[in-house]
């Protein structure tokens, strides 16, 4: 199913050189799970957050991290939505929405006696599978911040 062949040096559009080539339906899949992730997280998670969404704010309250708390998260979420869908960006972003979701798991187990705790730890399934698949960006990144820096 997977070409597991080194894609071509020469083509600058690629990911990176080491990078599996994919099938087209592998791709499609790979970009649906990204956007679909990306528009979870900035509508249904960060936005309810941003704009203070009288059931965040009484679930920041319930916790002790109050407004400040749930505007970091959600500030975070919307970078970690946008960041699947920038290319560069697109290997470290699931991994740091992991991240996240492995604190809103122990946070749900803590504080709401584990009543949502398995919504982040579905969610980190399709995030882990990104995060795998394009692995080989994070050496893109690496590379852009150190022309940078």
């Amino acid at each position: 199913m997977t070409n597991l062949a080194p894609a071509s040096t020469s083509d600058a559009s690629t990911a990176d050189a080491a990078a599996p080539v994919r099938s087209r339906r592998a791709r499609i899949a790979l970009n649906t799970t990204a956007i679909v992730l990306a528009a979870f997280f900035a509508v249904a998670s960060a936005l309810p957050k941003l704009f203070a969404v009288s059931a965040a704010v009484d679930s920041f309250d319930t916790i002790g991290w109050g407004a400040p708390g749930m505007y970091t998260i959600g500030a975070l979420e919307l970078a970690g939505a946008v960041g699947l869908l920038v290319p560069v960006l697109s290997g470290f972003a699931p991994v740091a929405l992991s991240g996240l979701m492995v604190g809103a798991c122990v946070t749900q187990i803590v504080a709401f006696d584990g009543e949502n705790a398995a919504t982040p730890l579905i969610l980190m399934v399709p995030l882990l599978v990104l995060a795998w698949a394009r692995r080989g960006r994070n050496r893109e990144l690496v590379a852009l911040v150190r022309r940078v820096l």
